[in-house]
């Protein structure tokens, strides 16, 4: 298998820190969609990160798909997924919060760095942010509740979206979510990034080695 995309995008690190702790090797390569646009269209028209070309060159793409068809890769060696109805649902309510938050922080850092200054709407601008602090805020909430693993042998899905998302938030965005109102969450992903597979996987513009 062959994962397209740049370590600096959150979707596609969940996806390389999740397919280590699934036991699947894949071959990483370090596309941008910007820089890199040509050469991503020619490997998916659609340009969209992560990409995920199987090993009979279908490609899929969208992070939480790439992850199902991971899990059934995996099959009863490894899930990351919990089978109890009730710790599913809290495992599927953190991904949810942590996605959320991340998918406003793209906003917040795109608002900034791809419209024009004099063309930013401060209305917009002032809503996502709110959605941003309201999404971690329930995030901080359900891991102070029930405190996720942050080992290899334990660590689920949601620890791992959690911890990933986090951590891309404070790269861009550390003065709109501070990371002093959020101290669960903080402690929780400076364990997490001590995982060998998230060292293997650092964000960043860099590679995963195979």
């Amino acid at each position: 298998m062959q994962l397209i995309g740049m370590l600096d995008s959150p979707y596609v690190r969940r996806i390389a820190v999740s397919l280590q702790l699934l036991g699947l090797p894949f071959e990483h390569r370090s596309v941008s969609v910007f820089r890199g646009f040509d050469e991503f269209s020619r490997i998916n028209p659609v340009v969209k990160a992560p990409t995920l070309v199987c090993d009979d060159g279908t490609v899929l793409m969208d992070s939480t798909l790439i992850l199902q068809y991971a899990e059934g890769l995996a099959g009863v060696r490894r899930s990351l997924m919990p089978t109890g109805a009730a710790e599913r649902q809290h495992a599927l309510r953190v991904i949810g919060l942590a996605l959320a938050g991340c998918e406003k922080t793209v906003q917040i850092v795109y608002e900034h760095g791809l419209r024009p200054a004099e063309k930013v709407h401060a209305p917009w601008l002032a809503r996502i942010t709110a959605q941003a602090l309201a999404a971690y805020g329930a995030l901080e909430e359900e891991l102070a509740r029930r405190p996720p693993a942050a080992d290899s042998a334990s660590i689920d899905q949601a620890g791992v979206t959690a911890a990933v998302v986090w951590h891309f938030t404070q790269s861009m965005l550390p003065q709109v979510v501070p990371a002093k109102d959020f101290p669960v969450l903080q402690a929780f992903t400076a364990r997490a990034e001590q995982m060998a597979q998230f060292r293997a996987a650092p964000h960043g513009d860099g590679t995963y080695p195979v």
